[in-house]
């Protein structure tokens, strides 16, 4: 393992920061020793602060993606957190029945990993509210790898494990050949999400306002001010009336008196 000093880190730490607003704790020196470890060897650098240097002095941009991409957690898998796809179905998808019937529903995944947040939220709606209505998804993430993973909607057999068999076999196609123990979400369902790399931080550079808003699990790498700008982003792309998602674990509450909670990670922006 590569030599890893205190300096060293307080340089990453600021550095992480300002390109993710994401404050890496003391506590995960291991890991990005661990996660840049292949980087130093494949460069020949005998420490990190060496690779740190060359990563400053980087002027494609090339190793910064890489470097952000290698830190940047994604633990994701479909029907996560069912409750909020229960509320959705029971709360959301009802009201947008009687209400949006003149336009397209907009949803969006925003810290989207690998896709499989959006696709469940893809077939929930193909499977209450109808796949021939009009409704899109966004998905964003800061990590441009997980990104075109989700773009291209291919998942292990072994992840599928989760969705319901019914939707698997009507939205899914199982690979064959070479490309056995996989599936790919059909084109029909792949038509409705559409993935681009954002950060948080900044607003979504859009003119597009969004019935809901999915933001789970990902409040808790930032601290309490860039929580709030972020929660005050999120509200700024909602519609009145329109919903707001975090983890379960998460509490919002007093961030934005525009939302008002619903149950337990469940918002909505007041009309």
């Amino acid at each position: 393992m590569a030599e890893f000093t205190h300096n060293d880190f307080v340089r990453i730490q600021r550095w992480f920061y300002d390109h993710t607003s994401i404050n890496l704790k003391d506590n995960k020196k291991a890991l990005v020793s661990a996660r840049w470890q292949k980087r130093i060897t494949q460069h020949g650098f005998s420490s990190l602060g060496e690779y740190f240097d060359f990563l400053n002095n980087d002027q494609s941009g090339v190793e910064e993606e890489i470097a952000i991409n290698l830190l940047t957690t994604n633990e994701t898998y479909f029907f996560r957190e069912p409750k909020h796809f229960e509320f959705m179905e029971r709360v959301i998808i009802p009201r947008l029945l009687t209400t949006a019937t003149d336009r397209c529903v907009r949803i969006w995944s925003a810290a989207a990993s690998t896709g499989q947040e959006a696709y469940t939220i893809a077939l929930e709606f193909a499977q209450h509210y109808g796949i021939q209505r009009n409704w899109k998804i966004l998905g964003t993430d800061v990590n441009s790898e997980v990104i075109r993973t989700a773009k291209r909607g291919v998942y292990t057999l072994e992840a599928s494990k989760r969705i319901p068999l019914e939707l698997l076999k009507m939205y899914g196609a199982k690979g064959v050949g070479k490309d056995i123990g996989w599936f790919r979400f059909k084109d029909e369902l792949r038509s409705k999400v559409n993935f681009t790399c954002h950060n948080l931080m900044k607003p979504l550079p859009t003119n597009t306002d969004f019935d809901v808003i999915f933001l789970r699990n990902v409040l808790i790498y930032f601290d309490l001010d860039d929580k709030k700008a972020i929660v005050n982003n999120m509200v700024d792309k909602l519609r009145p009336g329109a919903w707001l998602l975090v983890g379960h674990s998460e509490s919002i509450s007093g961030y934005n008196d525009q939302l008002i909670q619903l149950k337990p990670g469940c918002y909505q922006k007041q009309d």
